[in-house]
């Protein structure tokens, strides 16, 4: 039962690492039409009652970047990245100079140390090359890391069906950046484990446990080198996951067109999630409680994010 989850979870402490909860789905927008109240407010009062204490609201280009910060500047949990996702590196040459883009991304970080905690979403997507080719994604992306140079920031990345030329660009240029996660992991633990040996967290998330072998690599994953996230509205854990079955936390739902407040919106996730994350994990991972897991992810979120700030 949701309720005693909720008591349970309040007592732990747990940060999502990435949300993007400036999609129009928390204005209650699907496909461009009003289906329901604007209820973000209600979704952030939610995780707190499950434990949440901090939230990273992604950005996706250097406009969302700044709209993810102003929605994070509302409330004293929220916090915010900076940084062009790698479907939308094509912005870089639509603003008709890389140079400024990438400078008024760094002017966003310093103006605002202390809401910003990460440079990205960044990183490389070969599985939708159809948004942006892949020589501007590694252009882009190789010229984000001067971003993290100038700030000092970790990295938030992105990576899809490209770990070898993330992992090559990242080898390449060790000195730019001052660690970093690589989220929604859904890669191999030998991709894992190269991240890794480069100083980076692993995030995990609904897409990062679809599958028995997802299952596999998360739990030979050391805790103390992953973070746990929803990416919300994205990534929940569905029915049809090889995860699923490890969750003892069920929310009660109504689709979007019949919208109750106070229950979630069924296919959107949201930040409250990670509780299902936590018990997934919990479950793979036997050589911890999920108590003990659920602080080690913390300690590892805040060590990496926030140790300026706690």
């Amino acid at each position: 039962m949701a309720t005693a989850a909720a008591a349970q979870s309040a007592r732990r402490r747990i940060i999502d690492i990435g949300a993007n909860l400036t999609d129009p789905m928390f204005k209650g927008i699907y496909n461009g039409s009003q289906k329901h109240i604007h209820d973000l407010s209600d979704v952030i009062k939610r995780s707190v009652t499950y434990g949440i204490q901090r939230i990273i609201v992604t950005g996706g280009s250097l406009e969302d970047s700044r709209t993810a910060l102003e929605l994070a500047k509302t409330d004293a949990m929220l916090y915010s990245t900076v940084g062009c996702h790698p479907t939308r590196c094509l912005e870089f040459d639509a603003y008709g100079d890389a140079d400024k883009y990438v400078d008024e991304l760094i002017q966003l970080v310093n103006n605002n140390r202390d809401k910003v905690v990460a440079v990205g979403e960044c990183g490389l997507d070969y599985d939708r090359l159809q948004f942006c080719p892949k020589e501007q994604q590694l252009k882009y992306f190789i010229k984000q890391l001067s971003v993290s140079e100038a700030t000092g920031l970790p990295l938030f990345l992105h990576c899809r069906n490209a770990a070898t030329d993330l992992a090559t660009v990242l080898r390449n240029n060790r000195h730019k950046f001052n660690g970093g996660v690589v989220h929604s992991f859904d890669g191999t633990l030998e991709e894992a484990e190269e991240f890794i040996r480069m100083g980076l967290y692993i995030g995990i998330n609904g897409c990062s446990l679809k599958t028995e072998s997802n299952l596999e690599v998360a739990a030979q994953i050391p805790a103390d080198r992953l973070m746990i996230e929803t990416d919300s509205p994205w990534c929940e854990v569905k029915a049809s996951h090889s995860g699923a079955k490890h969750i003892a936390t069920q929310f009660p739902s109504r689709k979007k067109e019949k919208f109750e407040t106070g229950l979630h919106v069924k296919g959107r996730n949201e930040p409250s999630n990670c509780v299902q994350i936590l018990e997934i994990l919990s479950a793979v991972k036997k050589k911890h409680t999920i108590d003990e897991l659920a602080d080690i992810f913390y300690e590892n979120t805040i060590k990496l994010f926030f140790s300026a700030r706690s």
